[in-house]
Parts: structure tokens; sequence; C-alpha cells
């Protein structure tokens, strides 16, 4: 089977990496890819939102399956593409059309879909330009900190957590004003809650689904989860308090009711659903869906997969998942983020990278780099994610954070405390 994986981060390599180890494999290509994904697949420049192109390398390659990476082609509608081209109808595409990746497209679709099907979710408001004034009432009305989120995708800048009144109304007006530009001309403000987060993934046909490894990530640049939010900085799994009960309770009382309803609601649905939790006091509550794997997640969790990854994509793609059963690695992994000097504000790209011939324990997940003529050089914000197996995550960390050392490139940092909080 020829595969076409669409994407350039670490989860993208992930992926590949995972996929290049089924025997089903006949060839594989990554679009565009990245130096890691070079090693183990064939590249192919093009961009994953230009159909196009892409429709272009799925016949001059006899590509039998594509398996969409990152959220902004499910959203832009490349299942529904496929569908709608007698060329390709027959491929399947593995990731929501258009409709179910509205789950993480749009917020407020998002939460609408929870308080119809009784999904726990914090408490909402949805506000627009022509409703701003309430809005700014509203904020007067709830206790801070006050949470403001885009409706739309804004690469991951979209959420604001803001301590003060007036700081919060300001932000709400710059948001509905195009702060984010269309992503945010609808503002959804939400309680807040206070826990622990983590995430959930599950692949689904559509009617059954197989529950993969959870995995909790770090969004904030600086140590004790301070500073900015990235787009992850490192991830362990599993998730210490997501035992065998608070575990039920995802099943029966988010995982279960999201398929439904989205059956329910005529939405055909095929590929990953990411479910961002967080534990209340023993409770989960959904803070956000995601329509594909997460990343740096998916640097701990496909690992973790014991079971043929292209045997379980086979089975979603023919609506066999229900009779699938997952098999995984009882180990630790852990995942930590090379980043580049400035992230996640400016940084510079182009800087050359040693020393990834060392790293000898541990699978580094290239996140943001290209080739350079025979040189492995950055090419984004967050460049390597340093995977590892461990017995516990003490082990599984320090492994990381050994080979971690090990490779270098100008103004490279990272978080030290990866796994601090469990």
């Amino acid at each position: 089977m020829n595969i076409l994986i669409l994407g350039s981060g670490g989860r993208e390599h992930a992926l590949a990496w995972k996929i290049a180890q089924s025997k089903k494999l006949s060839e594989l290509y990554i679009a565009p890819g990245n130096a890691g994904t070079a090693s183990i697949g064939t590249n192919l420049d093009l961009s994953p939102v230009d159909f196009t192109a892409v429709k272009n390398a799925v016949l001059e390659n006899n590509i039998h399956m594509v398996l969409v990476g990152p959220e902004a082609p499910l959203v832009a509608g490349i299942h529904d593409f496929f569908l709608d081209d007698e060329q390709l109808r027959s491929i399947p595409v593995i990731g929501p059309a258009k409709a179910g990746a509205e789950l993480e497209g749009s917020k407020d679709f998002a939460k609408m879909f929870m308080h119809k099907y009784h999904i726990p979710t914090a408490k909402f408001r949805t506000f627009y330009s022509d409703s701003l004034e309430q809005g700014k009432q509203y904020l007067s009305d709830i206790d801070p900190p006050y949470v403001l989120k885009a409706d739309g995708l804004a690469a991951g800048k979209g959420v604001l957590i803001i301590d003060e009144l007036e700081t919060a109304r300001n932000e709400l007006e710059n948001m509905i004003r195009g702060k984010f530009g269309e992503a945010s001309k609808k503002v959804i403000i939400e309680a807040f809650l206070s826990g622990v987060e983590l995430s959930v993934f599950v692949l689904t046909d559509g009617d059954g689904y197989v529950l993969l490894p959870e995995a909790k990530d770090y969004k904030r640049i600086g140590e004790g989860d301070t500073g900015l939010n990235t787009g992850g900085m490192g991830a362990v799994s599993p998730v210490p308090f997501a035992g065998v009960d608070f575990m039920d309770k995802v099943e029966n009382k988010i995982i279960r009711p999201t398929i439904h309803g989205m059956k329910k609601e005529g939405i055909p649905y095929t590929g990953f659903i990411f479910f961002g939790l967080i534990n209340v006091k023993g409770e989960p509550f959904v803070i956000e869906y995601n329509v594909r794997m997460g990343d740096p997640e998916a640097e701990v969790v496909l690992p973790r997969i014991k079971t043929d990854l292209v045997e379980l994509l086979q089975a979603t793609a023919e609506k066999k998942l229900s009779k699938v059963s997952l098999e995984t690695d009882n180990r630790v992994v852990s995942t930590v983020m090379l980043v580049s000097g400035g992230y996640p504000g400016s940084y510079e790209k182009g800087k050359v990278i040693s020393g990834l011939d060392q790293v000898d324990t541990s699978i580094p997940f290239h996140a943001g780099t290209k080739l350079s003529e025979d040189q492995v050089v950055t090419n984004g914000g967050r460049v390597i994610a340093v995977s590892s197996f461990g017995k516990d995550m003490e082990s599984a960390l320090r492994l990381s954070y050994a080979n971690a050392e090990k490779i270098s490139f100008d103004k490279k940092t990272y978080r030290k405390d990866i796994g601090f909080d469990l």
C-alpha cells in the first residue's frame, strides 16, 4: 500500500515512523515533510492546503490512502474534495469531512454540540460585533480569571486567560475587531475551570472506535508552566491520575456521546478525535476538541502503540474498527521539545543542527527542520522532540534530557521540568 501523509511537524514524523514499521506499506510519501521524514519516506514539496497539488501527487504516485496530519486541510475540506472528485473518491482519507472538522474549526459549534449532547464542559456564552457591549457586561457579571476564545483557528494563539476585568474587556473588543482576523470575529467567553489537564485520543470510523494511550503535554514556554503558550514543550504518557475509574467516566460521559452525537447529526466522521480534558476533582470536562492527533502528544502516544498502525487505518477506512483490538506498551514514554531561541515570539531559522548521530537511547522526532544541501537546519520554532521509553516517568525523562544535551544548534532551549506536576 502506498500512503501519503500530509504535514511537516513532529506529529507527522511520528506517524511516518510508526507507519514505516508496517509490513503492509509499500511506499511512504510525506508532503511537505521535514529532514526527519526524508530518512524514512519521500518528501513531496507541496502545501497540504493546495488541494490541486495534492490531487496531482496522489495520482502520480499511485497513492492508496491519505492521512491528514494538521487541522487546516481538514477544516478547509480536503476530505470533501476527495469525495467530490471522480478520480479520488475511491481513495480513503483519514481525517473528517468539513462538517466534522467544525469540532475544531469552530469553538462555538463545539460548545453548542457539547451542550446539546450533555457532554461536560465549562459554562459559556458567545458574542459578536453587534453584541460587544453585552459581552463586556457579561465579563463584569462573572468571576475572574476570564477565558476568551477565538471561534476559529488562530494558530494556537486564540485563547486568552486574563485576571483583570478591564484588560479582559479591552481584549474582547480587540478580538472582535479582528485581533486574530476572521477567527475572532466571534468570541466565546468561558468559565475558568481549575484542575489538571490531559489529552485523550480515539481513532473512529464513525461507529466504532479504539481508545489510544492518553498523554499530558506542557504548553507554556517557561518552567513551572509560566510564560507564553506554545505549541507544546513536551509530553508524557501514560498519565498517572487517568486510572480505570477516571477513564470509564471519560468514555461514558464524553467519548461515546461525542461519536453518537456526530452520527445523530448526520455527520460522518473518519479519523482521530483529540479530547482536550481537565480533571476537576475527579470529574472530566472537555476544554476543546481537535480533529487530529496532538503534537507533541503524538510523539509519546504513537511509540506506545504496538498494533500495526496501517491495519488500524485500514479498519477505519473500511468501518471495521469495532473488530480491532489495540495492544499498547506499558512502559512510559516522555518527550522533550527543543525549540529555537525567541520562540514563541520571533526567532531565526537556518541554524545548523549537530549531534543527531550521537542520539542512541531516544527517538528524535523532527518538528521544524529541513535539509539544506547535506546539513539538517532549523526551520521552525519547535525543532526536535526527543522521545524516550522508561520503566517509569523519571527514567524516561532522564534519557530524553541526556539525549537533548547531545543535540546542538544556536540558541537552542528547552524546558527542564516536564512532568513536574505528576
